[in-house]
């Protein structure tokens, strides 16, 4: 399977997620997951699950922000993706492309696993994210 195609448009926060902001540190789009780089003032760029560090998720962006803008991300609860999912398919940062959702499904050695969460309709995905921190073997 390849990453979920997210329309950044209808990317939308419920009334009931969780969200927090910071400083972008890189372009960021509306719908990608974001990581806080430790050794760049923990300015918020594009999770991969390529690298322990990247894969470290802490939300999903909820708008465009240029590097050193503020950006909004929802961190738990349900929002609505922008994407068309599949009911009940767990998703997690994708070691394909920086910024990419995939479903778990995709997950191969060597990467590292960061669980986003489990898509309750076709739009909305229910965010309770988890990283391993270890590479799957």
């Amino acid at each position: 399977m390849a990453d979920v195609a997210v329309t950044a448009a209808s990317v939308l926060k419920s009334t009931t997620s969780s969200t927090d902001r910071g400083t972008a540190g890189a372009t960021i789009t509306a719908g990608q997951p974001l990581y806080k780089d430790a050794t760049d003032s923990y300015k918020l760029k594009l999770a991969i699950g390529t690298s322990v560090a990247a894969s470290a998720c802490v939300g999903i962006s909820l708008h465009g922000a240029a590097s050193g803008q503020p950006v909004e991300y929802a961190i738990e609860g349900p929002y609505t993706s922008g994407a068309t999912l599949t009911v009940g398919q767990t998703y997690v940062v994708s070691a394909g492309a920086a910024g990419g959702i995939a479903p778990i499904s995709d997950l191969t050695t060597g990467g590292f696993p960061t669980l986003l969460g489990v898509a309750t309709t076709a739009a909305v995905l229910k965010l309770r994210i988890s990283a391993s921190g270890v590479a799957k073997p």
